[in-house]
């Protein structure tokens, strides 16, 4: 059992984000100053989204629908919410796709991503057969999946901002797959995140957001290494204002849903030490922690005012990942920050899809709610969040 963490005003920050009052006066002067000198020469800059181009995702979402805010009483032009699901599988080309091409893949959920920044875990490349064969002709356990690159739209119609690919099907299709899925998403307006020491930046709401991927595999940043992990959060620490960590670490299974100390093996792979990695990239200067791999949800943690999900499980199988039962589980994870990345407040939807054809749908048995509120309090008694029977999220 971990000890309780102190409070979030306590926590140790590697990079200064709040303003002392005699700097504030002084930068209402300059603000003023700049002013001035902006209306003369106006005519001669560029806008100001041109000069954040480079660093700046679309966050306009495809639904109309206003965002369901996890405690409207809270959100303030202050706060941000971002919104997160765990794995997601569209299909496995070419011989098992949605009928319609996969452009209602995310239909029955799709109004639940109406958040300021929404994020996923692609739990496959988007690409083209590049020839690379990754499963021997004798292997039973080997999987390989693949959907076209013209999915990376259905992906931002959907809603989603991000896409996460550091996991152990990323390069599925070698490495001209794992490129490919970056062009695919990036010409589709979408931002990705997981190849090493890279973090993507996106400016939702005048707050710079930094997300980095995580996994136990060379090509992206490591889970397994503590000290590179720290290199990595530091250095989004100092582009954003709020730093999200997506992290593929656990062993696989419907029974490995429990969360303890120490490192979890499977298949003969070290897939991390998740509390002591979580613990570590929050100290270094995380605000949000948002796991997946195991297959299966798992309970949640506050550690220094930040949140941890130590799995958000399936979200979407595509005909690839079993569902129905507890793998088949899933859901939405939305959580309202305040400017300087502490959580405010949260909430969890519940979501459910069958193996075939594996297409995500809301649950209105809420048995993935359900079982994150009963492992975060067996897991995390003393420092776990209180998750209401409706799925709001707060703290202690």
């Amino acid at each position: 059992m971990t000890e309780p963490p102190p409070p979030p005003e306590t926590r140790a920050r590697p990079r200064l984000r709040r303003v002392h009052a005699a700097y504030a006066a002084l930068a209402l002067c300059l603000v003023a100053i700049v002013g001035v000198v902006w209306t003369a020469t106006a005519g001669n800059r560029p806008s100001r989204a041109l000069w954040h181009q480079s660093l700046t995702s679309p966050v306009a979402t495809a639904s109309p629908t206003p965002s369901p805010s996890p405690s409207p009483s809270v959100q303030t032009a202050n706060t941000i919410t971002l919104g997160a699901v765990g794995d997601i599988i569209m299909g496995k080309a070419p011989g098992s796709l949605p009928a319609d091409g996969g452009r209602t893949f995310f239909d029955k959920v799709k109004d639940l991503f109406a958040v300021d920044f929404m994020m996923g875990n692609m739990e496959q490349p988007i690409t083209e057969d590049t020839g690379h064969v990754k499963c021997r002709p004798d292997q039973t356990s080997c999987h390989q999946f693949r959907v076209p690159p013209t999915y990376a739209a259905h992906l931002k119609a959907a809603g989603f901002h991000l896409l996460n690919q550091a996991n152990n099907h990323g390069n599925d299709y070698g490495p001209t797959g794992y490129t490919n899925t970056q062009k695919a998403l990036t010409d589709a307006g979408l931002l990705h995140t997981g190849s090493r020491n890279y973090v993507a930046v996106a400016e939702v709401k005048g707050v710079k957001v930094g997300v980095v991927g995580f996994s136990s595999y060379p090509r992206d940043n490591s889970l397994i290494d503590l000290a590179q992990a720290r290199t990595v959060i530091e250095r989004a620490a100092a582009k954003a204002d709020i730093v999200v960590v997506q992290v593929h670490m656990g062993a696989e299974g419907s029974d490995k849903g429990h969360v303890k100390p120490g490192t979890e093996m499977f298949l003969g792979e070290n897939r991390g030490d998740p509390i002591a990695f979580s613990h570590a990239v929050i100290d270094a200067g995380a605000d949000l922690v948002i796991g997946h791999g195991p297959h299966t949800l798992r309970g949640m943690e506050l550690y220094k005012g930040r949140l941890i999900a130590y799995s958000l499980g399936n979200f979407a199988g595509g005909t690839g990942l079993k569902g129905g039962e507890i793998l088949g589980w899933g859901g939405v994870l939305q959580t309202t920050l305040s400017a300087d990345g502490a959580l405010v407040s949260g909430r969890f939807h519940s979501t459910i899809f069958q193996t075939r054809p594996g297409i995500p749908e809301k649950d209105s048995q809420k048995r993935g709610l359900d079982l994150i509120r009963k492992l975060t309090k067996d897991d995390f008694p003393d420092t776990g969040p209180t998750i209401s029977a409706d799925g709001l999220i707060g703290l202690h």
